[in-house]
């Protein structure tokens, strides 16, 4: 018989993945060896040492379990959350395009003061995760979505109001804790539904979602679209807890508990968990590490490249405003391209990759070809369109370059969070809560110091050492990852027995 140790109990993380089986999970400085319970009745209840009655899945095919579900329905739920992480983003660039007006109109004269309009947004989501995450955890994704939306909505809509530059930022900052939901709990929505084979596509589309919004932005600045989605509960755990409660209503046995329901369910308790696992795998673990930082450069280029554009084409190239917004369709063509193509090599590779593995089992390493591909394209596409905007030829060179750099990017994101997810599936989303927090800081930072960067380097040497930083970080660490990847994933109680 299966057991549950009601002290450290079981981590519900290892829930959401759906599987039954035994796993090994580590607590902060500790690991503790437990095993989930064997489903072995139709109800799938078992007892433990403790006589707790213990609701768990139906056997692997449970077609309550979000990975057994239809492709249909998985995909419309990844439609949706990728349709919410889309229109929240694109409240983070829309007033790129009216930097200029909002300055004036708040007598604003400073670069630095102009461009933390723009990007104190990104503040917010290196906050909201920490907060979002174990609210998720406690009251489902769906939820933590619907209201997270809403309270998006309030401040993005009072935010049109505001009448001076501190409620301007006030409203902006408040605005972005709601905004970043899909960001913190997307990636952790579509690790409940998909398996490994599968998840490239899904993750293409996601990926896709946040990076197009800024880009298209600026194109909508005009334009208020609000829309409410309802959705279908993925996280294991919420649904094992809506099983159990059933259960006990229709048994009267008030001893059916999930061994989600064992824990400490105090939100203090979980956000203190939450944190420090955060903060531990920032700063213990070698893997999470240089993906976050690679991410967070990568993601920080990105908005320092969206915050230079509107002095760039104006400035430079002497075009109208809205002449000059249109040139954002290039990063938003860039980035299409490298979601879905990115999307679909992460799962070809991928697959390919497996069958010819001894073994025929996958490993996370099988990301990594990718990422080598897409650290060229993010490189090269930094040097054409630096180095064509220094030089100001035809605009369609620089253009192409940023379309370049945006096809790069897209799939370094699409490599870097498969990774994560498959070396981290029992704590996905801390691992990528983790990532969020360093790429949210980049985020916020890189457009406050580009307008001094540009000043002093130009556009040709600027984006050059940008390049050249992109080049030694994404080599380098896609070299360890293949060659070094699966001993550093064996030393790590948070990635044993992700394969």
């Amino acid at each position: 018989m299966a057991t549950v140790d009601d002290e450290t109990s079981t981590k519900h993380d290892g829930l959401s993945n759906g599987e039954p089986s035994g796993t090994l999970t580590p607590s902060t400085g500790t690991s503790h060896s437990q095993e989930l319970p064997e489903a072995d009745s139709e109800k799938a209840i078992v007892g433990n040492e403790n006589e707790e009655m213990i609701v768990t899945w139906d056997g692997t095919d449970d077609p309550s379990n979000p990975k057994n579900w239809s492709f249909k329905r998985k995909w419309g739920i990844t439609v949706v959350v990728s349709l919410i992480a889309f229109m929240t983003g694109i409240s983070s660039a829309i007033i790129a395009p009216a930097s200029n007006v909002i300055a004036e109109k708040f007598d604003i004269h400073t670069s630095f003061r102009k461009q933390l309009n723009f990007s104190i947004i990104q503040l917010a989501y290196v906050i909201g995760p920490l907060v979002l995450a174990p609210l998720s955890e406690i009251y489902g994704r769906s939820f933590i979505l619907q209201a997270s939306n809403v309270f998006f909505l309030i401040f993005n809509f009072a935010n049109g109001f505001a009448d001076t530059e501190g409620k301007f930022l006030a409203f902006r900052f408040l605005s972005g804790l709601g905004a970043c939901a899909p960001l913190t709990i997307g990636g952790g929505v579509l690790s409940d539904l998909w398996r490994p084979e599968e998840i490239g596509m899904a993750i293409g589309l996601y990926t896709l979602a946040p990076l197009l919004a800024p880009a298209l932005g600026p194109l909508l600045g005009a334009w208020i679209t609000v829309v409410f989605f309802t959705l279908k509960e993925t996280y294991g755990p919420r649904i094992l807890q809506r099983k159990a409660e059933k259960l006990r209503q229709e048994t009267g046995n008030d001893q059916l508990r999930t061994a989600f329901e064992l824990k400490d369910l105090r939100l203090i308790s979980i956000m203190r968990t939450s944190l420090v696992r955060v903060i531990i795998l920032l700063t213990t673990q070698p893997v999470v590490i240089f993906l976050s930082v690679y991410f967070a450069m990568v993601y920080g280029i990105i908005y320092l490249m969206l915050s230079s554009f509107p002095s760039l084409w104006t400035t430079y190239y002497h075009e109208p405003v809205g002449i000059g917004g249109l040139n954002y369709i290039a990063i938003m063509i860039g980035l299409t391209i490298g979601a879905q193509g990115g999307g679909r090599i992460v799962d070809y590779v991928y697959k390919t990759l497996k069958a010819r593995s001894p073994d025929n089992t996958g490993r996370p390493e099988f990301r990594v070809p990718l990422l080598f591909f897409s650290t060229f394209l993010v490189a090269a596409g930094l040097f054409m369109y630096g180095w064509s905007a220094e030089t100001r030829t035809f605009w369609l060179s620089a253009d192409i370059g940023a379309a370049i750099f945006s096809v790069g990017a897209a799939m370094t994101f699409a490599s870097i969070q498969t990774y994560i997810i498959d070396s981290y599936s029992l704590f996905a989303a801390s691992a990528i809560g983790a990532t969020a927090v360093l790429r949210s800081l980049t985020g916020f930072g890189f457009p406050l110091f580009a307008p001094a960067m540009y000043s002093k380097l130009g556009y040709g040497w600027g984006n050059s050492v940008l390049g050249f930083a992109v080049l030694a970080v994404g080599y380098a660490g896609a070299l360890i990852l293949w060659f070094f990847g699966h001993r550093l994933r064996e030393a790590s109680p948070y990635a044993r027995g992700s394969g």
